[in-house]
């Protein structure tokens, strides 16, 4: 035994020895990772094999460049890239525990947020994280206990090497077997799980940083050519108005009420035999507002960011990162330009700083007017939430704004109360919380109740300025509130099993125009946020068919029913596609063989719309095209610094 022992401690005296060890405690830890803290949909044994088998080649290809190190340095190279490796995966667990989605390159970059987001941080941590560094301990503690001797002599590069083509070797086999078990995965790879699945943490993290790299690259090789594709697209698909809504609120004034994760289900939703959002319930009643219950939202990385360029644009988010932040000095066909050309003033209220996510750069280029950030408000502690100040106080303070602004206007409101991690104060509360025990889920119910009363009392102030009757309000969830990690509670809220399938019908958000005089009533069409600009120009009586739009008039007869989402699923009123499995839309059956070609032919064309869009942003396309009726954006006219001064005089633009 002795002898053994002794052999033991002989192996792991040697620099490969303890290689070995790290090699092996970061491949397991890393199995462990993606098997319990990502939904990654494993379906059949090869995709169990390659969870298993993905960790080991990156551990070895990783860690195996600590051997062209010298002396003791090789130790710590090692334990310096087995560090930064595990802060990635966890950093992963992190962002996924809240977003349902992966740390990629251009996320890293939104340093500007941080600030904002640290409170949200603390309640994703949980008891048993230390646990994805005690390898890292374990090592360190084998090193300063002295239970293995630090070797001095160089390795032999030969040796080195063939570590590394060892590595190198099995991610090559991972690959075939990847792309056996899924073609094109990396040419087609709109959803991250699955190139997280096939290929583990670290190759999705070089595959990230190579997609990111050429999405930069593309705007230096494009030229006016590359937007002849993208407009006739744009132009075949484009769905003429519905002349019974053309111009039905033309003139008005514009009011947008974005509506911080209302996800649909909380229509007409009863929790302890009280409506929670009773003011949002009476609209759908109401004669004059459309509702339309089977809008989604489209987001991804960007989430609010997202929601808001798709509606400002007709263009679809970025795959990685957010365009509020990577593409922020683009050229744009905004609505506060094209309504400029309409002597519309345009204007945004939010009660948070205006850097977060880069808002007051991109304003000038979407070419809002005023943006009236918390510097407008009086910010007292007692009325702020994690992100900004509350929407009452908001909402109460944004009227005086609201009535300076010369008629007609195009405004936007982003509200913050109804955020994660969904803190309200005692007093705030007018419900009590739900009872699933996922204090997430069940404080949800109390910021929205919060959020319904404020838009409530928001209306009443409209009406009171008079600026109600000449006003079309336009309310939009942004994006999802309660992610998939929370499906176990949300089993208890809606008494049913939360499938993929029902999953993907809680992406439904509300929608809801109400304008003086229009015809209201419940509007069953499938539609997403990408639709909502052509639709409003068309109710202005803006015929939106000269602009570069991706989505299509939801009011139309011509309007075009496919809602992608921007992992590359989509929802249509009668396939439902989802991790590359289709579903009858009405029954949440999976398709029948038969049915299959026509649901292929709509996945090709949800993921060539998402291309051409791409393309478009990546590019900075619309720079090579200038529709009639339209004057470019010149960001050096905006100024959003708080002067005091609120006239804007038109002319001097």
């Amino acid at each position: 035994m002795n002898n053994v022992f002794q052999k033991v401690q002989g192996f792991s005296n040697k620099f490969i020895g303890f290689f070995i060890i790290a090699a092996v405690l970061l491949w397991v830890k890393t199995y462990v990772v993606q098997l319990t803290q990502f939904e990654l949909g494993i379906d059949n044994s090869v995709q169990k094999f390659l969870l298993f088998l993905n960790p080991l080649g990156s551990s070895l290809l990783f860690l195996g460049l600590a051997f062209f190190f010298k002396g003791r340095r090789k130790y710590i190279a090692l334990l310096i890239i087995d560090t930064l490796l595990s802060i990635l995966v966890f950093a992963n667990v992190l962002y996924y525990r809240s977003f349902n989605d992966f740390v990629t390159l251009p996320t890293l970059t939104q340093t500007e947020n941080l600030g904002d987001v640290s409170t949200s941080i603390v309640y994703l941590l949980k008891t048993y994280d230390f646990l994805f560094f005690i390898d890292l301990v374990l090592l360190a503690g084998l090193l300063a206990l002295k239970f293995v001797k630090i070797e001095m002599k160089d390795t032999n590069r030969l040796k080195a090497s063939t570590v590394l083509l060892l590595g190198m070797g099995i991610s090559g086999v991972n690959l075939a077997l990847a792309e056996a078990d899924r073609p094109e995965l990396l040419t087609r790879g709109f959803d991250r799980k699955y190139i997280v699945k096939y290929l583990g943490m670290y190759n999705y993290t070089i595959y990230d940083a190579v997609q990111s790299t050429r999405a930069s690259a593309q705007r230096v090789l494009a030229d006016s050519d590359d937007i002849t594709e993208v407009n006739n697209y744009v132009k075949t698909n484009y769905a003429e108005p519905n002349p019974k809504y053309f111009g039905a609120a033309k003139g008005m004034n514009v009011v947008y009420l974005h509506l911080e994760s209302i996800q649909n289900f909380l229509i007409d939703y009863k929790l302890h035999g009280e409506e929670v959002t009773p003011f949002l319930n009476s609209l759908t009643r109401d004669k004059n507002t459309l509702y339309f219950d089977n809008f989604f939202h489209q987001t991804a990385q960007g989430k609010t960011a997202d929601a808001e360029f798709m509606i400002e644009n007709s263009l679809y988010g970025l795959p990685q990162g957010a365009a509020f932040t990577t593409k922020g000095l683009n050229t744009y066909q905004a609505a506060p330009a094209i309504l400029d050309w309409y002597d519309y003033t345009s204007a945004v209220f939010h009660g948070n700083s205006g850097s977060f996510w880069n808002r007051n750069e991109i304003y000038k280029s979407l070419g809002y007017d005023r943006f009236f950030d918390s510097s407008y408000y009086e910010m007292n502690p007692k009325d702020l939430a994690d992100y900004g100040l509350m929407d009452k106080p908001f909402f109460e303070q944004s009227m005086p704004l609201l009535k300076s602004l010369p008629q007609p206007f195009y405004t936007k409101f982003i509200t913050v109360s109804h955020h994660y991690p969904f803190t309200i104060a005692d007093e705030e509360t007018t419900i009590a919380p739900h009872t699933t025990g996922d204090k997430s889920v069940d404080r949800y119910f109390q910021t929205a109740r919060y959020a319904d009363e404020a838009l409530r009392q928001f209306f009443t102030a409209l009406k009171e300025s008079g600026l109600y009757d000449n006003t079309v309000i336009v309310m939009y969830g942004d994006h999802y509130g309660i992610s998939e990690n929370h499906n176990k509670a949300m089993k208890q809220v809606l008494g049913k099993e939360i499938t993929p399938f029902e999953s993907t019908g809680l992406q439904r958000v509300p929608l809801f125009i109400h304008a003086p005089g229009m015809q209201g009533g419940v509007n069953h069409e499938y539609s997403g946020q990408i639709d909502l600009l052509p639709t409003l120009l068309h109710l202005l009586g803006i015929d939106s068919k000269e602009y570069i739009q991706f989505g299509t008039d939801i009011l139309s007869d011509k309007h075009d029913s496919l809602v992608p989402f921007r992992n590359g699923d989509f929802v249509s009123p009668a396939v439902t596609s989802i991790n590359g499995k289709f579903y009858n839309s009405s029954t949440g059956e999976k398709l029948e063989e038969a049915r299959l070609s026509k649901a292929k032919e709509l996945q090709q064309e949800a993921e060539y719309k998402l291309e051409l869009s791409d393309r478009v942003v990546n590019g900075d396309l619309l720079r090579f095209y200038s529709p009639p009726n339209f004057t470019p954006v010149d960001r050096s006219e905006y100024d959003y610094t708080n002067t005091g001064e609120l006239e804007i005089n038109k002319e001097e633009k």
